[in-house]
């Protein structure tokens, strides 16, 4: 019974975000498909508790590139890429900003996260030219399977599965699997 409830609240999720999708679907022909998802998200990260959730599910299912009916994306959190994947019984709290990113099977990602497009999401090298006029180069960020990462951190580069990024930490490089890094930037203080 309670599959079945779920599966009729994602039905009507679905059509409640269909203005949403349509929306979205306009603005991707004039600003593009990433400018459209991070408005999009941001207009739907407002809404909270569990309507929110089903929601934002509903929503980000068709237009990243994965989302799993089983992932929670909490209130006030944005996705700005469409090649994101969220899979399955990943949680991802309040107030994340989410970038090129494939964050992999029961990961937790704690509130206020910032999980960016790799590390030269902006040009620096011309100090003539204005950083917004100068190309990045995205890349896409692995958050291993089962991995957590704590409240506030910064995450540039993969971690690795099952790891624990501390509560605050700047991941700049990529973290191994099963360890507890912390600190600015994160290393490495201890093995799981």
């Amino acid at each position: 019974m309670r599959e079945l409830t779920k599966s009729a609240v994602r039905g009507l999720a679905f059509v409640a975000v269909l203005p949403a999708l349509f929306s979205y679907v306009i603005r991707s022909a004039v600003l593009g498909r990433d400018r459209a998802l991070e408005g999009s998200t941001q207009m739907l990260s407002l809404i909270p508790g569990l309507p929110g959730q089903y929601l934002r599910r509903a929503f980000l299912a068709r237009t990243i590139a994965h989302c799993s009916p089983s992932a929670v994306i909490s209130f006030g959190t944005i996705l700005s890429k469409t090649g994101a994947r969220l899979d399955e019984n990943v949680y991802v709290g309040p107030g994340c900003f989410l970038g090129l990113v494939h964050v992999e099977g029961d990961v937790l990602v704690g509130s206020g996260v910032h999980i960016t497009s790799g590390r030269h999401t902006h040009g620096t090298t011309d100090p003539d030219v204005p950083i917004r006029d100068q190309a990045g180069e995205p890349t896409l960020v692995r958050i291993g399977l089962g991995a957590w990462i704590g409240s506030g951190a910064i995450v540039m580069a993969d971690v690795g599965a099952k790891s624990v990024v501390g509560a605050g930490a700047v991941v700049t490089s990529p973290v191994p699997a099963s360890v507890v890094v912390g600190g600015v930037p994160a290393r490495v203080l201890r093995e799981r």
